[in-house]
């Protein structure tokens, strides 16, 4: 038992450190993609996007753990049965089910450190994550002179140049307005040709132009605003500096998204959602404060003995009796409460949708905590039974497969999510409906595999079909 254990298990292990691996590279490449425009072009030093890519990876696990999971054990098993191997454990006497149990025992390990990751590192990796996208998404572009166009990347400055060499240095046709706005002066400066390249601590750009001239327009001397000074100063060579630390990425301090729902382990998730609770509760007994000075109008006042003459309520004409003055005043009066009201029963309206909404938020990621775990199971029990009845090793068959049933575990967790946060299901129901609904497909497909079932076998389905056209003439 324990030779055909060793086996299954070495079996399983490279299968899904391959899976996982390449799975956690195409995640990684889509997230390239994804965001290749906001990366390129802004000068990051290259560990700036190393640990951009490791925290995107973490943030990757969520779904490459369960694909990885499914995709080997239909490896594992297809393969044993490609090769005879699960006959011979049969021909031995072992059944299906207590060769799955050292399967059963690792995934159930890995389940474990699944949601360990989850609840304690996850949240870790999303805050770093999220706050260094951020800063790079915040960060301006490196590419400070576009061929053809002005830039005013630098404060105070407009720069065009209207050509540039392959090496990206050389510029040709170089035109820099500057604009000094405390002494409303303009000054321009033409220039055939320049060098461009930064200082070695990379904290300045240098132009080194040749070949040019550069025109000052100031005011006269005694200040005079229609007089006015024109300077014209040709030169062979010169240089422009320009500041570039608004170029060095400014770091946001982390504990800003910390009130996000994806930096939050259960204790937290817990807490602050039952902290949520509380307010919406506390809110109700506000309700009718806001509400109880606009009913005037549906209390009866009691009759007074200084001769006032009180009318009759008529259902038909409730304004029978007052003058034209007092109708339209009780009109007028009536219509301002009922607005009034209106814009009260719409914002206490809104603070209860965002707050359920926000509730919804923190259960379906309490949830999520736990299905990644159960995840894990539910494919490896559809996985396992799959490959021994295909019967097929190898990334043919067995990647098709394991693609169509976690699409469909996808889109169906997907979907369910995506109901919990609108409010049309239970946060229990929409996050474990994926899980509900494969469970007893891997039970169905565990038990036609101890049988040796014919499930996919097409001769199979092809005598059956035989049998019914003979029936019939």
């Amino acid at each position: 038992m324990k030779k055909v254990h060793l086996l299954i298990l070495k079996s399983f292990v490279r299968p899904f450190a391959v899976t996982f691996g390449i799975v956690m590279f195409v995640l990684l490449m889509l997230f390239l993609f994804k965001y290749i425009d906001d990366l390129i072009g802004k000068g990051f030093e290259w560990y700036t996007i190393l640990q951009l890519m490791m925290y995107a990876s973490a943030t990757n696990v969520a779904m490459a753990l369960p694909l990885s999971v499914l995709l080997s054990s239909i490896m594992t098993y297809g393969s044993l049965g490609e090769n005879y191997e699960l006959v011979a454990i049969k021909a031995a006497g072992i059944s299906l089910r207590r060769a799955m149990y050292p399967m059963i025992i690792v995934v159930a390990i890995l389940s474990i450190a699944a949601f360990i990751f989850s609840d304690n590192m996850l949240p870790v990796a999303n805050l770093k994550y999220y706050s260094l996208l951020y800063d790079v998404r915040q960060q301006k572009s490196a590419s400070l002179l576009p061929e053809g166009v002005f830039s005013n990347s630098f404060p105070d400055y407009s720069i065009r140049v209207s050509r540039k060499d392959r090496d990206g240095q050389t510029l040709h046709g170089v035109m820099i307005y500057t604009k000094n706005q405390a002494d409303n002066n303009l000054n321009v400066l033409l220039a055939k040709e320049g060098l461009m390249y930064r200082t070695p601590d990379n904290k300045y750009l240098i132009l080194q132009l040749k070949d040019g001239v550069r025109y000052d327009e100031t005011t006269g001397d005694k200040g005079l605003e229609d007089r006015q000074r024109f300077t014209r100063f040709r030169f062979k060579e010169t240089e422009q500096v320009f500041d570039l630390s608004f170029m060095k990425m400014n770091r946001t301090d982390p504990n800003l998204f910390r009130q996000a729902v994806q930096m939050m382990d259960i204790k937290q998730l817990k807490h602050f959602g039952d902290s949520t609770k509380r307010q919406a509760d506390s809110a109700l007994g506000v309700n009718y404060k806001l509400i109880s000075p606009y009913i005037k109008y549906c209390t009866i006042p009691k009759k007074s003995a200084a001769g006032i003459k009180y009318v009759a309520f008529d259902k038909k004409n409730s304004l029978d009796g007052l003058s034209m003055n007092q109708k339209l005043a009780a009109l007028s009066n009536a219509s301002n409460e009922v607005r009034s009201l209106q814009d009260i029963v719409k914002n206490r309206a809104d603070f209860y949708k965002e707050t359920f909404k926000s509730l919804r938020r923190f259960d379906v990621e309490y949830q999520k905590k736990f299905t990644l775990s159960a995840a894990c199971i539910a494919l490896f029990l559809i996985g396992a039974p799959l490959g021994a009845i295909i019967r097929k090793g190898g990334l043919g068959m067995p990647v098709v497969v394991s693609v169509i049933f976690f699409l469909i575990y996808y889109i169906i967790s997907t979907i369910g999510e995506k109901s919990v946060k609108d409010g049309d299901i239970s946060p229990f129901v929409g996050m474990w409906i994926a899980i509900l609904v494969l469970t007893p497909i891997g039970l169905f497909l565990s038990y036609k595999a101890a049988n040796d079932s014919v499930l996919f076998d097409m001769e199979a389905y092809k005598k059956f079909f035989n049998r019914l056209v003979r029936r019939k003439e």
